[in-house]
């Protein structure tokens, strides 16, 4: 299959909202030569991150818009005008090839349509985004409402937070603790030829400088190193493990954090790793099981703790609640095109419930730790506040740190170019029930938080 049409496949499922292009793409690329896999992917990931500013392209060049019933089309379109304008594949090559898919889509006149509007396009498309760039959605590559609720939340990082979601992810590597150290790691990163550096906050961090094949690295067969984005990386340290406590993870796969709690803390007694789907959890089995790792796999909605729960407390929780993703754009591009405004309130509801769920679970004096991959403070910051509002035995615990901006509720970390994800935590203890309503002796290193203006760097 042409690595264009198996691109514009999977983008079709994308833009019908009955995928992402997480599910869709690997179908499509076992069609594809192996050559031309890594052009498929590029195509179909680039066409994404562009997709605001190129749709609202192709209704200038577009004598009447496309009907619903024609997303493979659009698909197309947005793929020869992403080579146009983004790559350096020679226009005869990318309008020739790209119109050449239209014969497989069984609609003879898209074949005129398709090269009509890449040759105006090829002629005309830089000066017409130049003159649309007025807009913010051209400027920043943006759904409308996502734009519009980075601005609210964040004013004056809303176009970085943008740049940075358009831009390439580093690929940032974790040590494993129990086998190696940071800088022994580095230094076979360097006889190896690949230039690396540390991350700045992470102590487990390696951000490498250029792309490598993950499997061919050293040691990574063997369990020395995983990839997991710096901002992840930050949880398990945040949780204050010790030996003997019992762990949930809940929302745990693919299993990343996980894992990175064991490696931490070898002499842990128990980790529950919790998920709502048991083909999730075959992830988190292949990563236990290469770095040499047990944890018990739990398949079950962590809100029916009468179902999955033995009734044992938890000394600490990881609640990785399901959210928005507004953080990790620039690994899934397609959130652009999949993600609704409509859907922020049901995520926060989700997350709410989740919270409460989890929060009896947990014993006295225990830490849960709240962590999402959002930038929306509706589903951060306020959610804390919601819940400390309606849950009398919850302290909030202050997260010291140079990362991130402090919020009145939790830490917020922005996506940056060349470093970290988007992410926030907020970490919460659970006091006795005489004492939840007065300020108690905080645990090592933390100190209970007080309110701060959002958007405080610290």
């Amino acid at each position: 299959m042409s690595p264009r049409l198996a691109a514009a496949r999977a983008l079709t499922a994308v833009l019908a909202g009955k995928a992402s292009l997480g599910s869709s793409l690997p179908a499509q690329l076992d069609k594809v030569a192996a050559r031309d896999r890594g052009l498929a992917q590029e195509l179909a990931f680039g066409a994404a991150r562009w997709q605001p500013r190129l749709s609202l392209l192709i209704d200038k060049l577009l004598q009447k818009p496309l009907k619903a019933a024609d997303r493979d089309v659009e698909a197309l379109l947005l793929i020869g005008l992403y080579q146009l304008l983004y790559m350096r594949i020679p226009p005869h090559a990318a309008i020739g090839e790209t119109v050449a898919c239209a014969a497989s889509l069984k609609k003879p006149w898209a074949k005129g349509l398709l090269n009509a509007v890449l040759r105006t396009a090829q002629r005309e498309g830089a000066e017409l985004l130049t003159q649309m760039e007025k807009d913010p959605v051209v400027r920043c590559a943006h759904p409308r409402w996502l734009q519009k609720a980075l601005k609210a939340a964040w004013p004056e990082d809303w176009e970085a937070i943008c740049a940075a979601n358009n831009a390439y992810p580093p690929l940032i590597l974790r040590i494993n603790q129990r086998v190696t150290a940071r800088d022994t790691y580095l230094q076979q990163l360097e006889a190896a030829g690949i230039a690396a550096q540390p991350c700045r906050f992470s102590n487990d961090g390696i951000r490498l400088l250029t792309a490598q094949d993950v499997p061919s690295l050293p040691g990574f067969a063997d369990g020395l190193v995983s990839v997991q984005d710096e901002a992840a990386q930050l949880a398990a340290g945040l949780l204050q493990l010790a030996p003997g406590q019992r762990v949930l993870d809940a929302c745990c796969a693919p299993g990343g954090k996980t894992c990175h709690l064991l490696e931490l803390q070898p002499a842990l007694a128990w980790v529950v790793a919790l998920d709502l789907e048991q083909k999730r959890l075959l992830r988190v089995q292949e990563n236990l099981q290469r770095l040499n790792l047990t944890a018990q796999l739990i398949a079950g909605d962590a809100r029916a703790t009468d179902v999955w729960w033995d009734g044992q407390p938890f000394q600490r929780i990881l609640l990785d609640a399901p959210c928005s993703a507004t953080g990790v754009i620039r690994r899934h591009p397609d959130i652009k095109l999949t993600r609704q405004a409509t859907d922020i309130a049901a995520l926060a509801q989700l997350q709410g419930e989740l919270l409460d769920a989890l929060w009896p679970t947990l014993e006295v004096g225990g830490i849960l730790l709240y962590a999402t991959c959002s930038v929306l403070p509706e589903e951060n910051s306020e959610n804390i506040a919601r819940f400390l509002q309606r849950t009398p035995d919850a302290l909030e615990l202050e997260i010291a740190g140079a990362f991130g901006y402090r919020q009145t509720h939790g830490r917020q970390l922005l996506p940056q170019i060349d470093g970290h994800d988007g992410f926030y935590y907020a970490k919460l203890q659970k006091a006795a029930a005489n004492t939840a309503a007065v300020q108690t002796e905080s645990l090592a290193g933390d100190v209970l938080t007080t309110s701060q203006p959002s958007g405080v760097l610290a």
